[in-house]
């Protein structure tokens, strides 16, 4: 029973991590952090080493499931997969006509995730702070980098999904999003419907390189480093909070690949300028009630983690 419970949470926090990664803005990393199996998921990602391989050529299946700690990563993996399938359409339809209180939502949900990871760090200093200071800036300098035009190479499609993969492993920094700046969103996204096998198999080649690579620095980052690391993450959070402000003006469009009007490049505005800028309400009541929701879900999660943990 216990066992089943465990599994049934984990699922669920997999699920979380699926319904983030959906949204371009927001970090399956986030999430993983929040939900307080961030260091457990790198740990796992990175035994996934020389030694698992000699498991796997000597065919001793057991070994190398116990090895890479098998039953997490794939409960982990089920919850973000049955996320993607069963609420992409749901999450772009609130995305679609909603936008105001969905992003909202996420706003209360990153801020007060990055003020409760930071209960982690014991010692306060002066480089925790700073550290804290140049992940806010990094993380608002990426978000508000202009979509480029990229190179048609097959190794730039790699070199894309090594990117984004450590971008999806980072909080407050989202894969899809960088994808959009790399200008391979839509290529990748016609390479799925096209079953384009080349380059679907070029991506997840760079994917695994990067997840693999990456999670070894950050993981030794934690060990070595961790209130610095913790304060750099929690900044990546509070900077990313640039590409999910709520009320935007649309500089210009781009024509996605069903042939849909989305917005390409986009300007923040304060909410009392947005009626006379768009001619639409600003909608701050039901804005401020999602906030809210955000902070109770995620203040909500982690109290009901604490309780599991100490039973």
């Amino acid at each position: 029973m216990h066992h089943l419970k465990d599994f049934i949470l984990l699922f669920l926090k997999g699920m979380s991590m699926g319904a983030a990664d959906i949204v371009p803005g927001v970090s399956g990393g986030s999430i993983a952090l929040i939900t307080g199996i961030y260091e457990k998921l790198l740990d796992s990602i990175k035994s996934i080493d020389k030694t698992a391989l000699s498991f796997l050529l000597r065919f001793d299946g057991k070994a190398f499931w116990r090895h890479i700690n098998g039953n997490f990563l794939i409960t982990v993996l089920l919850g973000i997969l049955t996320s993607i399938f069963t609420l992409s359409k749901f999450i772009t339809y609130l995305l679609d006509n909603h936008p105001i209180p969905i992003w909202s939502f996420f706003c209360g949900l990153i801020i007060i995730s990055a003020v409760l990871i930071l209960r982690d760090i014991k010692r306060w200093n002066i480089s925790v702070l700073f550290s804290i200071i140049i992940g806010t800036l990094i993380a608002y300098w990426v978000t508000d980098l202009p979509p480029m035009s990229s190179p048609e190479a097959f190794w730039f499609v790699f070199f894309a999904g090594a990117i984004a993969i450590c971008a999806m492993i980072l909080p407050g920094i989202s894969g899809s999003f960088l994808l959009l700046i790399l200008g391979q969103y839509e290529r990748i996204l016609k390479a799925v419907t096209d079953k384009d096998i080349l380059t679907l198999a070029l991506f997840a080649l760079g994917c695994i390189v990067g997840l693999l690579s990456f999670s070894r620095l950050i993981s030794w980052l934690l060990k070595n480093y961790h209130a610095l690391t913790i304060g750099l993450l929690s900044g990546f959070m509070l900077g990313s909070i640039n590409k999910i402000w709520p009320w935007k003006q649309v500089i210009s469009y781009r024509v996605s690949s069903s042939g849909a009007q989305k917005p390409f490049i986009t300007e923040n505005i304060l909410p009392h300028n947005y009626l006379a800028v768009t001619g639409e309400e600003s909608l701050i009541l039901y804005a401020a009630l999602a906030f809210l929701l955000g902070i109770f879900l995620v203040v909500g999660i982690e109290r009901t983690a604490y309780y599991i943990n100490r039973q």
